[in-house]
């Protein structure tokens, strides 16, 4: 049976934990504050699964077992994510999962990181988990298969005001209790909704355009005594082939809007989480065709079942598949840093991918 410490007992926390019991796993879950233990015992678990998990074992985050673990998942605010990783690594298991996104735009210490995962010879996975959605891959199976033609741009927007975040998480007041509200920790709308750009990113690859090389971004800033953070994100981007597109990602949009676009010179592609009642849909036509349409069951615990799932695969050797590696999470990571740049600054900023995952590679 394979083994998971869940680190963090928020929301993510127990969406990881009940994914990883649905797939038969042991699950040790555990949190620095008691309370926060109790919460996801007598509260969060049996509300939104419908009864507490009796296996799960919970723990005060220094009183876990080390070194008994096949994985490790951490689902932590993001500025806790790298020392925390490191930390994970050492423990000797097969595997460490960090929540989206991997750590602040500072980037410090992302380097680090994988020189220890590589000397440890541990992988590390990110939790981009809608590229894993069976609608978003029926999308890119349809990239694959449909003659687009030339792929002329890519629109993606991640959209939802964060009242649905902070319902998830009652007992926090308001953004300013926690990292939401401060884009330095990894907050505001380009980290939260940081699906959007992983995703543009990774539509990017599949297309043949590959990664990012140019960002030119305009950002809504609130700044006040308690919040630093980008209500608004619009990011414009060149890939390396040339292909322009855009991302935007907003905190305040309602209902929410979470879709893709891929325009080619004969047909498009299209995504839309839950763009009907309790269904995503996919979209696609080409010359003179009419519009198709599929859809499919939402239903937000199983899109980190088929995380887990994936990640079950990596650890059996059953996939080398790459959507939510380390690397693709700090592709992000890069971008999201540079379009914080380019918004302060009011110029395009460049990526050299050589560079490594550091802020000079921003230029």
């Amino acid at each position: 049976m394979t083994r998971v410490k869940v680190i963090g007992a928020g929301s993510i926390g127990n969406h990881l934990s009940h994914a990883a019991r649905s797939l038969g796993w042991k699950v040790d879950l555990c949190d620095h504050d008691s309370e926060a233990l109790e919460r996801t015992r007598n509260d969060i678990y049996p509300k939104r699964y419908g009864v507490w998990d009796e296996t799960i074992s919970l723990y005060v985050a220094d009183e876990a077992p080390v070194g008994v673990y096949d994985a490790i998942f951490i689902g932590t605010p993001p500025d806790s994510h790298l020392a925390l990783a490191v930390s994970a690594i050492r423990e000797g298991p097969s595997l460490v999962h960090l929540e989206k996104p991997v750590c602040p735009p500072d980037l410090v210490g992302a380097e680090e990181l994988l020189a220890v995962a590589a000397q440890k010879n541990v992988k590390l996975t990110v939790g981009y988990d809608l590229l894993l959605g069976i609608a978003f891959l029926r999308m890119e199976k349809l990239l694959n298969e449909l003659p687009l033609g030339e792929i002329q741009t890519i629109d993606v927007e991640t959209r939802e005001h964060w009242g649905g975040i902070l319902a998830a998480h009652h007992w926090l007041d308001g953004p300013e209790n926690s990292y939401l509200g401060n884009w330095h920790r990894g907050g505001g709308s380009a980290g939260e909704h940081s699906h959007g750009l992983n995703m543009w990113q990774h539509i990017a690859i599949v297309v043949g355009a590959g990664k990012v090389t140019e960002v030119s971004a305009v950002a809504d800033y609130v700044d006040d005594e308690k919040l630093s953070y980008d209500k608004l994100m619009a990011v414009s981007l060149r890939t390396e082939s040339g292909l322009i597109g855009r991302c935007i990602q907003d905190v305040v949009t309602k209902p929410a809007r979470k879709w893709a676009r891929v325009q080619g010179a004969d047909g498009f592609v299209e995504w839309e989480y839950e763009g009907s009642p309790g269904k995503h849909v996919v979209r696609y036509g080409g010359k003179g065709d009419e519009t198709r349409i599929e859809t499919f069951d939402a239903y937000r615990p199983a899109d980190f079942i088929a995380e887990v799932r994936h990640i079950e695969k990596l650890l059996d050797g059953q996939t080398a598949d790459m959507p939510i590696d380390i690397s693709r999470g700090l592709d992000t990571m890069l971008v999201i840093a540079a379009a914080h740049r380019s918004a302060q600054l009011g110029s395009s900023v460049a990526i050299d991918h050589s560079a490594g995952y550091v802020l000079e590679a921003l230029k």
